[in-house]
């Protein structure tokens, strides 16, 4: 019997919708808690708190879909929304911790990976060429959380010096160039998502940024 079941376990992880649902399914988990986290940095009540896990947690994934032209997620699956709810109501339940803001930043940069890669995938899924398929994975990643900072009244990812959108590009870029070389699914992803995920993790440590446009503006003499 166990030997029937390891066999159908390796096959599950094998197969690429299983792998996809599990990316997924944890990306919307973490960027639902990056959401209800900026709800608690506001001080708001529970029901915002769900709203802010939800737009979150479903954003960019949202916006993929309808890009690409495939049912939205979350409309054909009510479990997305449930993560959320549940994220929102851990977040609330911890009450105050003074390490909030720096799990927020955590958060987000698995959250950058592991989207950075599903978004790719899923692009990858329905045929769309290899640069596409990079645009969508940072999309996924990034758009949820650029409704999170507006919403929570904060400087949107997009303007920030530090690496952050980088670090979904590079994850999307690394998978999509993976599966072109024709490495197995698992091992693209997690070697895209752990990259992405660390080159987010050195920006925040050691406070990585791309450089930014020269000033060659001649100086008064």
């Amino acid at each position: 019997m166990s030997t029937t079941v390891d066999i159908e376990a390796a096959r599950a992880l094998a197969d690429p919708v299983a792998v996809l649902a599990v990316l997924d399914f944890a990306g919307v988990a973490v960027f639902a808690a990056t959401g209800a986290l900026a709800a608690a940095q506001q001080k708001h009540d529970l029901v915002t708190f769900a709203f802010f896990a939800a737009i979150t947690g479903v954003g960019g994934g949202t916006l993929r879909d309808l890009l690409i032209g495939v049912p939205v997620f979350w409309v054909q699956d009510w479990r997305y929304i449930g993560v959320c709810l549940v994220a929102a109501l851990g977040i609330w339940l911890l009450g105050r911790r003074d390490w909030r803001f720096r799990a927020l930043l955590w958060l987000d940069a698995v959250g950058l990976g592991a989207y950075g890669v599903l978004g790719a995938a899923k692009a990858e899924a329905v045929g769309a060429a290899p640069l596409i398929c990079i645009v969508m994975g940072a999309l996924t990643a990034c758009f949820g959380g650029i409704v999170r900072d507006i919403l929570a009244g904060q400087p949107s990812i997009l303007l920030r010096r530090e690496i952050s959108v980088s670090a979904a590009l590079l994850a999307a870029t690394l998978y999509v160039a993976a599966r072109a070389l024709e490495v197995p699914i698992w091992p693209s992803a997690v070697i895209a998502t752990l990259c992405g995920f660390g080159l987010r993790a050195g920006a925040l440590k050691w406070g990585w940024s791309l450089p930014g446009f020269p000033d060659r503006t001649p100086s008064a003499r």
